[in-house]
């Protein structure tokens, strides 16, 4: 046999590492859910109806993966996520055409990337201080264009929006022995090729290669004939294009606009990114990681209401404690990997 195949394999990066051990949590997770709890944790329709709700969020967790992995951060996510929302609901029931909405929706998104991008690089304004700016002007913005909810009329849109993917050998037998096919929304098909256009922005594109360049460490990137500035600036657009599409994603999956749209939206995402293995500190992250963060999220979400503790609050303080949990545990893990690099 061939000596190569004896050889000792590579070890993991930090980032594989992490995003393993958050995809194992995810699997071990869920099968205990099924275990305990059963109930709808064993049909596939669950997994798709945690998709069907969450797809706007996973297409916001991507943006800010990239903006994260570059050692940034943007907390306007979801507040641009809610005006795009209001925005595209008013103008399609003015008698406007989807397609006009879907460039309005990735319009606004951009607009404020390449404002958050200028300002942090180029004017080198601290990310936090200019996306808190860019929350409080969208949020402005949403209420100004209606205080009150706002249900899509747009005959078309609705239309297209109540498309449903239907895979029948993955439903299940209710009670009554009818046959319950399995259902996903478009919106989910969206956002699965987000995370995959992102991964492999990440993985095969110098200009992903970058971000991580950037985030690990900011003067060897500079050392190494990055242009930081543009590099982070790009982070920014890609975060504000991505908004913009969860946006209409969003807009799909509720079909209606309210101004507390996406409320905490830029929460969860950071909480999924970091549950996905993506540090705060840059350099470190990978969006396959920050998709199973999101899907830990809901399903700990969904444990929750299986337990019958549906007050909300239950549901904030076991991902305050999930999210403590894995920041605990990507410290000790990464704090070992340090040391035995040292000896």
């Amino acid at each position: 046999m061939n000596k190569a195949f004896w050889k000792r394999k590579e070890p993991l990066n930090d980032t594989q590492l992490l995003m393993t051990i958050t995809i194992v949590i995810f699997f071990v997770m869920y099968i205990l859910a099924m275990i305990l709890f059963g109930g709808g944790f064993l049909h596939v329709q669950q997994v798709f109806d945690m998709l069907n709700d969450n797809a706007s969020l996973i297409i916001v967790t991507c943006g800010l993966t990239i903006v994260m992995i570059g050692g940034g951060i943007d907390i306007s996510v979801g507040a641009v996520t809610s005006l795009v929302v209001m925005s595209c609901v008013l103008y399609l029931n003015k008698g406007g055409n989807i397609f006009v909405a879907v460039l309005l929706a990735v319009g606004i998104g951009l607009a404020f990337g390449l404002v958050h991008g200028f300002l942090v690089s180029y004017l080198e304004i601290q990310p936090f201080i200019v996306t808190l700016a860019g929350m409080f002007f969208a949020r402005g913005m949403t209420t100004i264009l209606s205080v009150n909810p706002q249900k899509v009329s747009h005959v078309a849109f609705n239309t297209f929006r109540e498309k449903r993917i239907v895979i029948p050998w993955l439903g299940y037998t209710a009670n009554n022995g009818n046959k319950i096919p399995a259902r996903m929304e478009l919106g989910v098909v969206i956002a699965l090729a987000c995370v995959i256009l992102v991964w492999m922005l990440l993985k095969y594109v110098r200009l992903g290669r970058n971000f991580y360049a950037m985030g690990g460490n900011q003067q060897s990137a500079l050392m190494l004939g990055i242009n930081v500035k543009r590099t982070r600036f790009l982070s920014y657009i890609l975060s504000g294009l991505l908004s913009g599409i969860a946006g209409f994603v969003f807009m799909m999956h509720t079909g209606a606009g309210n101004s507390t749209n996406a409320a905490g939206m830029e929460m969860n995402a950071i909480a999924s990114a970091i549950i996905g293995g993506t540090l705060l500190t840059g350099g470190v992250g990978n969006v396959i990681g920050s998709f199973f963060g999101t899907m830990i999220l809901t399903t700990i979400k969904k444990i929750v209401v299986a337990s019958g503790l549906n007050d909300p609050w239950w549901q904030s303080i076991t991902t305050g404690g999930m999210l403590c949990f894995f920041i605990l545990l990507q410290s000790i893990v990464l704090g070992k990997r340090a040391k035995k690099r040292k000896t």
